[in-house]
């Protein structure tokens, strides 16, 4: 994570949280934020689920609070495009939901798109911003 400008997360969600992998390889990452090696990195999240309604928005949410605190900043502004309503609405980065047969109820890959584009784009911004 250290050399990184941006970073875009994908995680399942898990009873509307991160999964507990997820959380365990982030609590690895306490020797970057004390030297303050996270600062000012830009991340956005995506998230899975086998069912509509299980906590999408939550378990971003959940990613992107601990991300804030080892000081990042949240590349998710890209909630105002009109794809984001194409898979689905979700204002705090893209999720999809997959049905039984494993194949995706929305079309998410114009949103995936566009989230990563803008992540890079302010990543941009904020590299140049700094130096």
């Amino acid at each position: 994570m250290e050399w990184a400008d941006a970073i875009i997360f994908s995680v399942p969600t898990r009873f509307g949280n991160m999964p507990p992998q997820m959380k365990q390889f982030l609590d690895t990452t306490g020797g970057l934020w004390f030297n303050g090696k996270l600062v000012n990195k830009v991340v956005s999240a995506m998230t899975s689920a086998q069912n509509p309604h299980v906590g999408q928005e939550a378990t971003i949410l959940s990613l992107l609070y601990y991300l804030v605190s080892l000081g990042c900043n949240c590349g998710s502004s890209w909630l105002y495009s009109p794809v984001t309503f194409g898979a689905g609405g979700n204002p705090y980065g893209t999720s999809v939901t997959v049905g039984q047969d494993g194949k995706m109820i929305e079309d998410v890959q114009a949103a995936v798109k566009h989230q990563a584009k803008h992540t890079v784009t302010v990543a941009v911004w904020v590299k140049k911003a700094n130096q």
